[in-house]
């Protein structure tokens, strides 16, 4: 929540950190990653992506709940995370409107502040991570899921910025943001196998 607040501040009042942010991003959109390469890893963080991998997930495991009687209440954190991706379009294009942050010179217009594609993939592949934690029975399992979930996410902001879509501090913005709902999406999930005695998520 702090990180997503200093960087709206930074956007709102035309910080210091912007001019660090936008020699950056002109730096990585001169990279030497392809623009094929580049409008993959893009494309990646789409509403057609994550979210829909999420959702194919979810009905799985209703299914299989429902087919092997699992524990009561294994709904708390689907429900959760679901909830928490349906609020990102909403909570990101709030955030636009109030900060009404120019594009890159490729883009022009207004309105990039924090960046949609970002904030999908990372509360989207967050949340399949947190639901399959279960079904991976290693630790070292688990921990290679979050890593290769935290590489992807790192390699779709760098394709956002490399295509010239959004500044870098969009994208991190929009990790702070995703990171906050998927906190949240546990915590809320937690505290309702609590009250209705389901164990912990």
């Amino acid at each position: 929540m702090v990180i997503f607040a200093v960087c709206t501040w930074q956007v709102v009042t035309r910080g210091p950190l912007l001019t660090a942010d936008e020699r950056l991003g002109r730096r990585i959109h001169d990279g030497a990653l392809s623009e094929g390469a580049a409008e993959f890893l893009a494309d990646a963080g789409g509403m057609l992506v994550g979210p829909v991998l999420l959702a194919a997930l979810i009905t799985w495991q209703w299914f299989t709940a429902r087919r092997h009687g699992d524990a009561p209440y294994w709904w708390a954190l689907p429900l959760t995370t679901g909830v928490a991706m349906a609020l990102v379009p909403l909570l990101v294009s709030l955030a636009k409107v109030l900060t009404d942050r120019p594009g890159p010179p490729s883009m022009g217009g207004s309105g990039f502040f924090p960046s949609g594609h970002a904030a999908t993939a990372c509360v989207a592949f967050g949340a399949c991570v947190l639901l399959l934690r279960r079904a991976v029975a290693s630790r070292y399992r688990r921990w290679s899921l979050v890593a290769a979930c935290a590489v992807f996410n790192g390699a779709v902001g760098y394709g956002l910025v490399r295509r010239g879509y959004h500044w870098p501090l969009d994208v991190a913005a929009s990790w702070a943001l995703g990171v906050l709902l998927l906190w949240a999406a546990v915590t809320v999930a937690r505290g309702l196998l609590r009250r209705r005695g389901g164990g912990a998520a």
